[in-house]
């Protein structure tokens, strides 16, 4: 299997057509390693944003993982060797463009978040513009706890999204909420308390957009849009920075090795 094959199985794309309405579903396919996204994996999601942008026949668009995790993040076998600089053309700018493309989708997104979702995961969770989360599932941004920090445009959208406060708690202390918190700090707007009423409240959600006015709700999106301002090169900046510390190879180095990471703050 070629990069191009594998990167189709580990995110998959599904046209459903019910009742004279067409719906797509977006999945990540890579439970062995919690959805965590490769390179191939996000470039996958960016066809597939402009595929599905292209298809106005497509009413809403359902984001979700299979396995445990919904997306444990950016695979650290991918970004971990990578110097500063490659870090931020290769890794950090792509990456944040192919999520802009699915945020930017004239159609509403739902990320239907059916277990725990870290880092990288999250900030694709936080590019759609409506999220679900099953009641045991945790939900963080855990990065600085290896050194780095959200690359993806994440800490601006955790502010945009749950304001400054909740924000740093979530960034700077690393640890993950649960999904009752991030209810009620609006980081998602429903919980369902297991499989079968996540798929019913998201059948509900999909079917109320899949009848609403297409053009009305694009326009909506496009006003919320104006509410964000380009940060990418200084994300990417950011990112480079951490990712050239001793820290961030420290904790990289200590992921691999299953052990605490001795931080010395440089």
């Amino acid at each position: 299997m070629d990069e191009r094959e594998q990167s189709e199985s580990q995110v998959l794309l599904e046209r459903v057509s019910l009742n004279g309405t067409t719906w797509a579903e977006v999945i990540l396919n890579r439970p062995e390693k919690g959805n965590a996204l490769t390179m191939a994996m996000l470039e996958r999601l960016g066809a597939i944003a402009e595929e599905i942008g292209r298809d106005r026949e497509i009413r809403a668009v359902v984001l979700r993982g299979r396995g445990r995790f919904f997306c444990t993040g950016g695979d650290i076998a991918a970004w971990g060797a990578m110097t500063p600089h490659e870090m931020a053309q290769r890794w950090i700018l792509p990456g944040i463009e192919v999520f802009q493309r699915l945020a930017a989708l004239p159609q509403p997104v739902i990320a239907v978040i059916q277990g725990h979702v870290f880092g990288g995961g999250m900030e694709l969770a936080m590019a759609a513009d409506l999220r679900i989360a099953v009641r045991g599932a945790k939900l963080g941004v855990p990065e600085v706890s290896l050194g780095m920090i959200p690359g993806w445009m994440g800490v601006r959208r955790l502010a945009e999204t749950i304001g400054v406060a909740r924000a740093s708690h979530m960034a700077l202390l690393g640890t993950p909420v649960t999904a009752e918190q991030a209810l009620d700090w609006g980081l998602v707007t429903a919980v369902a308390e297991d499989e079968a009423d996540l798929e019913r409240q998201t059948a509900a959600w999909r079917e109320r957009l899949c009848a609403n006015a297409p053009a009305a709700m694009g326009l909506v999106k496009g006003l919320l849009a104006t509410m964000r301002a380009d940060l990418r090169h200084h994300h990417a900046n950011a990112v480079a920075e951490a990712a050239g510390t001793e820290d961030c190879a420290e904790g990289v180095r200590a992921f691999r090795e299953k052990r605490a990471a001795a931080f010395r703050g440089r």
